[in-house]
């Protein structure tokens, strides 16, 4: 695409070639199903404000935290009048603001966290969001992949590699077959640890197993701690990314080794007993996680940390389905439904 005509060429710096002032997209005015909530329509292109860059959406990933704020889940609000959902995203970036490098335009970058704390995400074919989210994209990484990245690659490589390296560590991994399971597997082999992971069926331990894992239990089997303490020689694990904590307290307790971590980036509830006694006796630190909230510089670095693993034949991606954005409240759906192994992507190239 050609960067846009300045305002001495008669144009405004922010209209974008063949959309004058509108752009499509996909919103909602209120919380509910997808397939009652969803609308499809025009409106206003986004304007870069300092520091911001514009980026034409080529394709755009659903994550779970997507769907629960669309469909109103206790505790979570719109916070917004109009909401164009997803944090995550690929595509080309098309306007700069005051301070933004004018080099970036036309650069192919990968969005993460798009939509915290702004009420319009990738759901649409243009965004504007803080510079430090839009991370430069490897020609050899295609868009689907690169929407495929965004908040579960940053949330993987944090909980695996944010408290040093794990070179010849046992690392644990619940929900293996998940998106951030899918990449925190693969990083902590990379890393040089040994990695066990959790699944809920045979389906699912075969793609935690086609991640890396040397070791998948069944989190429903009553053998699977016995199986973590034979495979860990009754030591147990140093490190534990938990995908969710309150529901994942008791085996965790039962798992970790003397002095291990626990990184927690979910939960099923937000209150919760645990057996703290249990992780007290053994020394086990947890840290919390909320990618989102992470500082400008910090992300820049777990950012670049992924970019260094984009080589080809690195890091896998996975995706499930790919859908035009017509599709979204199809694509949310799939996404709630919690069978499906992988990304669900919008491909705003189909229509």
């Amino acid at each position: 695409m050609p960067p846009p005509k300045t305002e001495e060429q008669g144009q405004s710096p922010f209209a974008f070639p063949g959309l004058e002032t509108d752009m499509k997209a996909a919103y909602y005015d209120r919380t509910g199903p997808a397939n009652a909530v969803f609308q499809i329509g025009e409106i206003d292109d986004p304007k870069p404000a300092a520091g911001e860059v514009v980026v034409q959406v080529h394709a755009s990933g659903v994550n779970p935290t997507d769907t629960k704020v669309r469909g109103g889940t206790p505790g979570r609000k719109m916070g917004y009048p109009r909401i164009i959902p997803h944090h995550d995203g690929a595509g080309v970036i098309v306007a700069t603001g005051a301070g933004v490098d004018p080099a970036r335009m036309d650069q192919r970058v990968w969005i993460h966290s798009a939509q915290f704390g702004r009420a319009f995400g990738t759901a649409a074919q243009y965004v504007a969001l803080p510079q430090h989210l839009a991370v430069r994209l490897p020609d050899a990484t295609g868009f689907l992949d690169g929407a495929a990245l965004g908040v579960p690659v940053m949330t993987a490589w944090n909980s695996v590699m944010g408290d040093g390296p794990v070179a010849g560590r046992t690392v644990f991994v619940a929900g293996g077959a998940g998106a951030v399971g899918h990449y925190a597997i693969q990083i902590a082999k990379l890393g040089g640890a040994q990695v066990a992971a959790s699944v809920s069926g045979p389906a699912k331990a075969e793609e935690a197993l086609r991640a890396g894992a040397d070791l998948v239990v069944n989190y429903t089997d009553p053998e699977a701690e016995a199986q973590v303490h034979d495979w860990t020689s009754g030591r147990g694990v140093d490190h534990f990314v938990d995908v969710n904590t309150t529901q994942n307290a008791g085996f965790s307790a039962s798992v970790m080794a003397h002095g291990g971590r626990i990184v927690s980036f979910g939960s099923a509830t937000n209150t919760s007993e645990m057996p703290i006694r249990d992780f007290r006796q053994r020394n086990v630190s947890i840290r919390f996680l909320f990618i989102h909230r992470l500082d400008a510089h910090h992300s820049r670095e777990i950012a670049a940390a992924v970019c260094g693993l984009l080589r080809p034949g690195i890091l896998s991606h996975r995706i499930a389905h790919s859908l035009p954005l017509a599709d979204i409240a199809k694509a949310h759906q799939l996404v709630e439904e919690g069978h499906v192994m992988g990304k669900v992507i919008l491909d705003l190239s189909k229509g």
